[in-house]
């Protein structure tokens, strides 16, 4: 089976790096912080982004240079707190794919591994840098983590890294829209999974206050009028494929 066959069976996976690209792509961690320098000073993210994306797409050679980039950063500093949570978010997606192919022994310990590095690059630097990554591995990752006590889990520390990530924020406002809708909703959408409504419509009410006019909003204004299951809010990557219901 080829390998971007693979990768974009791993939907889950996917869908969580590809949510953190297009996080960084729209600039939410590109203003307050100046990142780990690289190439002439271009800041680190910079320089994977685009290969991890191109990789969770089924470009083996784009996420084996991505990882490979990673590797070679952690090897000049291993406490390099941003090579450390990307590497990490590489290594959920390989573990997703072993999974997938019924090989649950690796599957386990890409994601042990992946989990550690990513525990220990928050730990490093606790800042928007690491902490939108893990949170955005772990939310997408709770959807498919058999164990109901570890989804559970996992998509409490998804949730706290992206408040977390809010409050330490102070440009928020001035983010774009797209980053601000999608960091919102990621919020609505995992407070929702959780049964927290109350919570989750706390969420959803901030979107149609402040980010509107968009696809957010009308969305979120169609789950507050309607509460659909959990499984049908379609919320996030509204940039990207979006749906009104």
């Amino acid at each position: 089976m080829r390998f971007g066959h693979r990768m974009r069976m791993a939907c889950g996976t996917m869908l969580m790096v590809l949510g953190l690209v297009l996080l960084l792509r729209q600039g939410l961690l590109s203003q307050g912080t100046a990142g780990s320098p690289g190439r002439a000073g271009e800041r680190f993210d910079n320089q994977v982004r685009d290969d991890f994306f191109s990789g969770m797409a089924g470009d083996q050679e784009a996420f084996d240079r991505a990882m490979k980039l990673c590797e070679e950063r952690l090897r000049q500093d291993p406490k390099n707190a941003e090579a450390l949570v990307w590497h990490g978010a590489g290594l959920h997606a390989l573990s997703g794919q072993a999974f997938r192919e019924g090989d649950t022994a690796k599957g386990t310990e890409l994601r042990r591994r992946g989990q550690q590095e990513m525990d220990q690059a928050v730990a490093l630097d606790h800042s928007i840098v690491t902490l939108i990554p893990r949170g955005s591995v772990l939310l997408q990752a709770s959807r498919n983590i058999p164990s109901p006590e570890r989804a559970q889990a996992a998509l409490k520390q998804g949730l706290a890294d992206y408040e977390e990530a809010l409050r330490l924020d102070d440009h928020f406002a001035q983010r774009p829209v797209h980053a601000r809708g999608e960091l919102l909703a990621g919020l609505a959408d995992g407070w929702y999974r959780a049964r927290d409504q109350a919570k989750a419509d706390t969420y959803l009410k901030r979107i149609v206050a402040e980010v509107q006019p968009s696809p957010y909003a009308e969305r979120a204004k169609f789950i507050l009028a309607n509460h659909p299951p959990a499984d049908q809010l379609h919320l996030t990557c509204l940039g990207c494929h979006y749906q009104k219901k």
